[in-house]
């Protein structure tokens, strides 16, 4: 599991290009047969990505978080973005197919990835915050997921978000995700941007052409920053930086977050005359 380590928004604004992409952006999460975690300290937050072929893949990562397991004092959230997959969580048997999510509470001492088709494996991924209490295992079928139609053509940000795990979705401690869809010929995921000071967010962009690409934009209002990002790459967001983009097509991306509390709607807009 690789570690990443925290920054202040004084000295990010002396970053170079090739440390904005060392320090916020994730670019191989999803390699065949393996499964890898990147660590970060913005709220002890973890993100990973596993492609299992022809054994399950574990949700294991050693000794490096120093508990006898790893959901002992965490809980995870799954998205899956590839061809159908299975998740194993003790005797249970959770399918998932594209899109498809499952929540995993506190205290699950064994947990397995699986691919139905070795030949389309499943690409799981999966986020993780503290825990402090344990709540039930449950799927979240997107086909069942209450969408929420925002923005539109002229804005260029016609999208539908789909919100998994919240207060009134599948219950966790602290962590929430879903993921947000844009319409052909829309590219703005959120426009004005926000923060949200009392928690965390990263964003994983897919459904990207090769040749297609995000410009997540990133950093305090004032001082905004971007990454160039590829399909099915990462991005850490502080909870001191704005967390946007424009793509060059449409795509879908997962949002996911921790931290203080636990309210979706908390969020400080900023004004378009405020960003520069």
């Amino acid at each position: 599991m690789e570690i990443r380590h925290t920054t202040n928004p004084t000295d990010f604004k002396y970053y170079t290009t090739e440390r904005i992409r060392n320090d916020f952006l994730i670019e191989n999460l999803f390699v065949e047969g393996e499964s890898k975690f990147v660590y970060t300290h913005y709220d002890r937050f973890i993100i990973g990505g596993a492609v299992p072929i022809d054994t399950p893949l574990e949700l294991d990562v050693g000794d490096q978080l120093k508990t006898n397991y790893f959901l002992e004092r965490r809980e995870v959230g799954v998205i899956n973005i590839g061809g159908p997959g299975v998740v194993k969580v003790e005797t249970e048997e959770y399918v998932l197919d594209k899109k498809d999510g499952l929540y995993i509470g506190l205290g699950n001492k064994n947990v397995t990835f699986h691919s139905v088709d070795p030949q389309q494996p499943a690409r799981f991924y999966i986020v993780s915050s503290h825990a402090s209490k344990r709540y039930p295992t449950e799927k979240i079928d997107i086909t069942k997921a209450e969408p929420a139609r925002l923005g539109s053509n002229e804005e260029s940000n016609k999208r539908t978000i789909y919100k998994y795990i919240h207060a009134d979705g599948a219950r966790s401690c602290q962590l929430m995700m879903g993921l947000t869809i844009l319409e052909p010929n829309n590219m703005w995921n959120t426009m004005p941007a926000h923060l949200h000071d009392r928690r965390m967010e990263a964003y994983l962009y897919f459904d990207l052409e090769d040749t297609a690409r995000v410009f997540h934009l990133m950093g305090e209002p004032q001082e905004t920053r971007h990454i160039v990002v590829k399909n099915e790459q990462a991005i850490i967001s502080p909870s001191w930086s704005i967390h946007s983009g424009v793509g060059t097509s449409n795509y879908t991306f997962i949002w996911a977050m921790a931290g203080e509390n636990y309210t979706f709607a908390d969020m400080d807009v900023v004004e378009m005359d405020d960003l520069k």
